[in-house]
C-alpha cells in the first residue's frame, strides 16, 4: 500500500464524497473547493492526475465509497494497519548553521557596504541643502528592510552602522522613506539585486521562475450597484523572480502585474547575461511554444509542467521532444522538474525573513521595498554560504592579491 491510497483511505473515512450525476465530487483538505472524478474512480481533476495521468488518493477514496455505499457488498473502511512510512529529512550541519545565524547581522553590513560601496550611477543634484551620500540612502535603505523595523525604532542601528564606519552619515528617518519614494532608487536596486547574485554563478546553472504577492496596507473600494453595498479589496505588489535551485539566490527580479508566461524572456534574458542555463524548471503559467523555444536558444533544456489537454504532435521540435519524455518518462522528467519546489523555498525564506507585507504607501516605494528585501535576501544567502562552502569573504581587497576561494562582489 503507497501513500496515495494510505490517504484515501483517510479521505475516504473523514471526508463527505458526493456523487453529482455523473461524477463523484471529493473536497479538497487544503483549500476551499474540491475535485471531480469520474464513476470509475480512474480520472481526476486534481494537479497530481495532471500531472503524472495515474490515481491519486482522490480515485482511492472514490473506488473505497463506491463499495461501501453503491454495492451490495458490505464494506468497512478501516484505517491502514501498517504504521506510515517516515518522512524523509536531511541533517543539518549545525556548526555551520550556528556560525551563519549568530554572526549574520554583523557581516550582512559589512557586505551591504562593499555592495553599496561600488554604486557607479547617482541622481542628478539640484540646488538646496546638499544631499546625502548616495551609497549611504542606498544602505540605509536596504539595511532598514533587514531589519524589519519602523523608521524610527532603525535609529540606533543606524548609529551603531556609522560608528562601525559602513556609512559615514546616519539619515533620519524620513530621509529613508524618501529613499524608497524615489523612483532613481528602483535602477539602483536592480543592480544591486544583479551584482548581489554573481558571487554564486560558479555554482549555479539551474532555474527556477516563480511569481507571489506582497500585501500592502493600501485598499481598493467601490460600490456595487447588483448589491448595494460598497466592497473592497486589499491591494497588492506582484513580484517575478527567476532562481537558482541549488542556493536560493535571485538572480532576475521583475515587479509587474503582467502574467507569468509574458514575463519569463524577460527574466531569462536577465539571468543569461551572467549565468549559464543549463536547465528552466517552471510551472503551468510559462507553458508556451515561444517559451519553450526561448529557453532552447539560451542553451537550456526546458522542464515545463505540461496541461491535461497538451498535445505533442503539434508545435516546435523542442515542444513534441520534451512531450514525448513527459509522456513516455514521466518519472525522470518529474525529477527534473520538481526542482522548481525551491523557488518556493526562496518566497517562504523571503516573507518569514522580512514579512510578506510592505510598509510603504506610495507605488514607488512598495516597489523598491520589495526590490530591498530580495537584495538583502541574496547578501544573507552570500553569507549562508561562505559558511557551508568553506569560502573566505573578502572585503575591498586587491583583487590581483584575491586568493581562488575568496567570494566578493564584483566591481560595476
Amino acid at each position: 500500500m503507497d501513500a496515495r491510497e494510505e490517504r484515501g483511505i483517510l479521505i475516504a473515512m473523514t471526508a463527505k464524497i458526493e456523487f453529482r450525476r455523473t461524477y463523484f465530487f471529493v473536497p479538497s483538505s487544503s483549500h476551499d473547493g474540491g475535485y471531480r472524478v469520474d464513476w470509475d474512480g480512474k480520472e481526476c481533476t486534481c494537479p497530481d492526475y495532471e500531472t503524472r495521468q495515474l490515481p491519486c488518493k482522490h480515485c482511492h477514496a472514490v473506488r473505497l465509497v463506491k463499495r461501501r455505499d453503491y454495492s451490495t457488498e458490505k464494506l468497512t473502511i478501516e484505517a491502514p494497519a501498517e504504521a506510515p512510512k517516515p518522512r524523509q529529512t536531511y541533517r543539518q550541519n549545525w556548526p555551520q548553521y550556528n556560525r551563519s545565524q549568530t554572526q549574520e547581522k554583523e557581516l550582512f553590513q559589512k557586505l551591504l557596504a562593499d555592495l553599496c560601496g561600488e554604486i557607479q550611477w547617482m541622481p542628478k543634484m539640484g540646488r538646496g541643502r546638499p544631499s546625502l551620500p548616495y551609497d549611504d540612502a542606498i544602505f540605509s535603505a536596504i539595511f532598514k528592510v533587514y531589519s524589519t523595523f519602523s523608521g524610527r525604532r532603525f535609529q540606533t542601528d543606524l548609529r551603531e552602522a556609522r560608528e562601525a564606519g559602513h556609512i559615514g552619515v546616519a539619515p533620519h528617518y524620513n530621509s529613508v522613506f524618501r529613499v524608497l519614494e524615489d523612483p532613481n532608487t528602483t535602477k539602483t536596486l536592480k543592480e544591486l539585486l544583479i551584482r548581489s547574485s554573481l558571487p554564486l554563478r560558479v555554482i549555479e546553472s539551474k532555474f527556477a521562475p516563480d511569481s507571489t504577492g506582497f500585501s500592502t496596507n493600501k485598499f481598493a473600494r467601490w460600490f456595487d450597484a447588483k448589491y448595494g453595498v460598497e466592497k473592497k479589496k486589499a491591494e497588492w505588489v506582484k513580484c517575478h523572480i527567476m532562481t537558482g535551485v541549488k542556493t536560493n539566490v535571485v538572480c532576475a527580479c521583475e515587479i509587474t502585474d503582467a502574467g507569468d508566461a509574458p514575463t519569463y524572456k524577460q527574466l531569462a534574458t536577465t539571468t543569461a547575461t551572467n549565468f549559464r542555463i543549463d536547465e528552466v524548471s517552471a510551472d503551468k503559467g510559462y507553458l508556451s511554444f515561444e517559451n519553450m523555444e526561448f529557453t532552447q536558444e539560451l542553451g537550456a533544456v526546458p522542464y515545463f509542467a505540461f496541461k491535461v489537454n497538451s498535445r505533442g504532435e503539434n508545435g516546435p521540435s523542442i515542444w513534441q521532444k520534451m512531450h514525448a519524455m513527459f509522456t513516455l518518462n514521466r518519472d525522470d522528467y518529474l525529477k527534473k522538474y520538481h526542482l522548481r519546489s525551491n523557488v518556493e523555498s526562496t518566497f517562504s525564506a523571503i516573507k518569514r525573513k522580512f514579512g510578506d507585507a510592505v510598509r510603504s504607501k506610495t507605488d514607488v516605494a512598495c516597489k523598491n521595498e520589495v526590490l530591498a528585501k530580495i537584495v538583502a535576501h541574496n547578501v544573507v544567502v552570500c553569507i549562508h554560504e561562505t559558511n557551508e562552502l568553506g569560502i573566505e569573504l573578502g572585503f575591498n581587497r586587491d583583487p590581483a592579491a584575491e586568493e581562488p576561494r575568496v567570494l566578493r562582489f564584483p566591481v560595476a
